[in-house]
């Protein structure tokens, strides 16, 4: 593509494309198209100036070549583009914001007075009708107020004062509107499905399989702690089904043969082979802003106390308003009162506040569902936290297969991999990744596998049953034994280690070794979240003693709990909030669920099961722990902002108030001001809270 460089500044490029004009597909696919080259920061693409502004880090050159050889058909293929953006909702509350402007300063500049005050009369009606509807119903609310201003306005002649009035509520509902359809849109696309693959079902076999070659009518296998990619119908087996995600409600429902199925939700318990009825991508995201906006998560606690204090405050106007009045005998006073109210300003500012710091957070890769958890985070005094691919490394490794009984180490290891490549958990995937690195296939050859939340998994095998998980599965729930003779080769295993248990017919088969490295910056994060005011952090953890204490020691944790099942972690979660305190519980794993939903607030790792970030309240997508002390810091700042929003709407509104009864300000003045001031504080609640470039750890 051809292009003019118009600035050119160190880590800076602004071009022009030499295009004709450009659409709002093309500018998004550009867009994208530069932020996946390497070195690229930033990118803004203006699609009627055809202009774009790339912020780099890399060589000057590889942007330059990268912009040489962009096309919109070559980039289109690439498929880099979600499938929604915000650009297309961005231009239309533009036009309408631009349009509601321009066409009142048409009207002022322009047009005769009787004409404006026709004009007036007639966009008068809304507002009069929205408050005598709400006067039937009995209601004193702020539609209540905004029609009386108007009429009263109207009444005595003002056309002028009641034209200002309208003008400046049509901007307010116009950048509410824009503000809440664009935070749910950003919310929505943090949400998305992350499913690259499903299991296929092809005769007798499961084969992994891309999710885009998935078409209407193929057979796909969902096991505990998987998602549902697709919408379909239940083939055979029987599973519990999170649905949360489109319905709201906690409780998983059953699904048996016959049942449809949707993309998004969850098997928590159970195996369904489901025929796919829609292709990926088909409706899942207007079911997630559909949701979102249906959801009561979405209402903060401050949002509630705002939309009731504007409420109550309607009734304290009209009473200040006839004793102005009856005090003055003015209208021209009265109206000065009457035009001033809190509750324009509470109703608007403090949601935006809310939205606007959920849009901020999907920026620095935390997905919240909903304002509220905001708020339990900035309170928060406990955090609890996994250890397995929470507080260690996403990816742990394979250190060694001690085999038992004789033997073969290999085929131990594929027969493990071959089991644990059906369930999302770090170190089943450790197991799956050292498999693959030795070359072993570990095609299909075993029954059915059942899924044992917290304990393992069995299966048949050459009518063999074949089990592998923990230490307590195996030996205490499964009575398995110890090989005759190896006893001391069992004491000696290194306590260094995570353990992997195999027994085939009932003997301990192999014992699986993992490495399980401490994320680097767990340490530093940990430090942080005290500096934060977190007073007790905690981590907790199904695995051995031992291991639990070197990790915890390492971290510098408050308290560590070792070999716990989901029910203890929920139970310590429940006694900690009797106490009084508030809870926030990180994890990654099925068997960390029931924590989740106990918390006051549940944090997942996207990288683990899909289960875990299907309940938890708050999605962390990326694999820094250094994002919780970006959560906290954000919401902090986010009750900070509330808060003098609160102070700044009640003493800027009362200012105007003592002005108007004092005959300082007339009443178009006072509205004027007013509705200024509402929406000022609206635009400010809509900035980012964290300065650009804050980083948790500067931080």
């Amino acid at each position: 593509m051809k292009c003019t460089i118009l600035h050119d500044l160190p880590g800076r490029l602004r071009v022009h494309l030499c295009c004709g004009r450009m659409t709002l597909r093309q500018a998004d696919v550009l867009e994208y198209y530069l932020r996946a080259v390497d070195g690229v920061k930033s990118v803004k693409v203006y699609d009627r100036t055809r202009d774009a502004i790339v912020v780099y880090s890399a060589e000057r050159e590889s942007v330059i070549r990268a912009l040489a050889r962009f096309a919109f058909e070559k980039a289109e293929k690439m498929d880099l583009v979600p499938e929604h953006t915000s650009r297309e909702l961005n231009r239309e509350f533009e036009d309408q914001l631009a349009g509601t402007v321009m066409r009142r300063c048409i009207s002022k500049m322009f047009l005769p007075v009787p004409l404006t005050s026709a004009i007036a009369a007639v966009r008068s009606v809304k507002y009069i009708k929205a408050g005598l509807s709400a006067l039937w119903h009995r209601n004193l609310s702020v539609a209540v107020l905004d029609g009386t201003a108007v009429t009263v306005s109207m009444l005595r002649g003002n056309f002028a004062t009641a034209g200002s009035v309208m003008f400046m509520l049509r901007l307010g509902e116009i950048l509410e509107e824009w503000t809440h359809k664009k935070s749910v849109a950003d919310l929505a696309s943090a949400m998305s499905l992350n499913v690259d693959k499903v299991w296929l079902q092809k005769e007798d076999a499961e084969v992994l399989t891309d999710i885009r070659e998935i078409c209407p009518g193929d057979r796909i296998v969902i096991r505990t702690g998987g998602m549902i990619p697709l919408d379909g119908k239940v083939l055979e087996g029987e599973a519990m089904v999170n649905q949360s995600s489109l319905t709201g409600e906690s409780m998983p429902v059953a699904k048996r043969p016959g049942s449809p199925v949707y993309a998004g939700t969850v098997v928590e318990e159970g195996r369904s082979v489901i025929t796919v009825e829609k292709a990926s991508g088909s409706g899942r995201y207007d079911r997630v802003v559909r949701m979102i906006e249906e959801s009561e998560k979405l209402k903060s606690t401050a949002e509630d106390k705002a939309a009731r204090m504007a409420d109550k405050l309607v009734p304290y106007t009209f009473g200040g308003t006839a004793l102005t009045y009856l005090v003055t005998r003015d209208v021209t006073k009265m109206l000065a009162v009457l035009m001033v109210d809190f509750s324009c300003a509470l109703k608007l500012a403090i949601p935006i506040a809310v939205l606007s710091a959920m849009r901020e957070s999907s920026g620095h890769n935390i997905s919240v569902k909903g304002g509220r958890f905001l708020e339990v985070v900035a309170d928060a005094d406990t955090i609890v936290f996994d250890k397995t691919g929470t507080v260690t490394n996403a990816t742990p490794t394979v250190a060694q297969v001690v085999p038992f009984g004789g033997r073969d180490e290999a085929e131990m290891l594929r027969l493990a991999a071959c089991l644990e490549e059906h369930y999302p958990h770090s170190m089943a995937n450790a197991v799956v990744a050292a498999a693959k690195q030795r070359g072993l296939t570990h095609e299909e050859y075993h029954s059915q596998v059942q899924y044992v939340v917290a304990h393992g998994i069995s299966s048949m095998v050459e009518d063999k049953k074949v089990i592998i998980g923990s230490a307590h599965f195996v030996f205490e729930d499964e009575g398995c034994r110890i090989p005759e003779g190896e006893q001391k080769k069992y004491d000696d295993l290194p306590a260094a280690y995570s353990h992997l248990y195999l027994c085939i017919d009932g003997e301990l088969a192999a014992v699986i070794c993992i490495y399980d490295p401490l994320r680097p910056e767990a340490r530093d994060a940990v430090r942080e979240l005290h500096n934060c005011g977190f007073t007790n952090v905690v981590m907790m953890t199904g695995d051995n003693r031992r291991t639990a204490e070197a990790i915890a020691q390492e971290v510098g944790v408050d308290a560590v709990y070792a070999e716990v099942l989901p029910e203890d972690k929920a139970a310590f979660i429940r006694s900690e909030k009797e106490k009084g305190h508030t809870v926030i519980m990180v994890g990654d794993g099925v068997n960390d669920s029931p924590a989740l939903s106990e918390a006051d607030a549940g944090i997942a790792i996207s990288t683990g099961a899909a289960i875990a970030r299907e309940i938890a309240d708050i999605t962390i997508t990326s694999e820094d722990l250094f994002e919780l002390v970006t959560l906290r810091k954000l919401s902090v700042a986010l009750m900070n902002r509330i808060h003098r929003s609160y102070r700044f709407i009640v003493g800027f509104n009362l200012s105007l108030i003592a002005l108007g009864v004092g005959g300082v300000l007339q009443p178009t003045t006072s509205a004027l001001l007013h509705n200024g001031s509402t929406l000022g504080i609206s635009l400010k609640n809509m900035t980012n809270l964290l300065a650009e470039g804050e980083t948790a750890q500067s931080k």
